[in-house]
């Protein structure tokens, strides 16, 4: 019985896990034009199987791609025409900073914070590399 409860515990304490994703699976953009704005209209599932944030994801493309954007329930709306090419890399380029493991190029990480400074954990080697927010 206390295996049956500890077991249930671990599993309320991990993260939701994205269903569409493989291990590691970057989901390309999905989206469309309306005026001058882009819409990522599948910007919930890329957030879950990057593990992060949609706030932190938002944030970092906002300034990469030099334009405000707001998040609209399950999208992503940038104020600006962006091409899916320029999104992907940025995408890209946050998985390379925010999720993969400097030492071990696993995705097992968690951004944790101590003493004010954040940190990219990683759980499968235990490397610690601060990160800039």
């Amino acid at each position: 019985m206390e295996y049956e409860k500890l077991l249930n515990e671990a599993y309320s304490n991990i993260g939701e896990v994205c269903l569409e994703c493989s291990r590691f699976e970057i989901k390309k953009p999905e989206g469309h034009f309306e005026g001058n704005k882009t819409i990522i209209s599948n910007f919930a599932q890329i957030c879950a199987c990057l593990r992060r944030e949609p706030d932190h994801i938002a944030r970092f493309l906002a300034k990469q791609l030099a334009t405000p954007n707001e998040i609209s329930g399950d999208r992503l709306i940038l104020i600006k025409k962006i091409s899916s090419e320029r999104i992907c890399e940025r995408i890209k380029q946050y998985s390379e900073e925010y999720v993969i493991c400097s030492q071990c190029k696993k995705p097992d990480t968690e951004i944790i914070e101590l003493n004010g400074q954040k940190f990219l954990k990683c759980m499968a080697c235990g490397n610690k590399k601060p990160i800039h927010n």
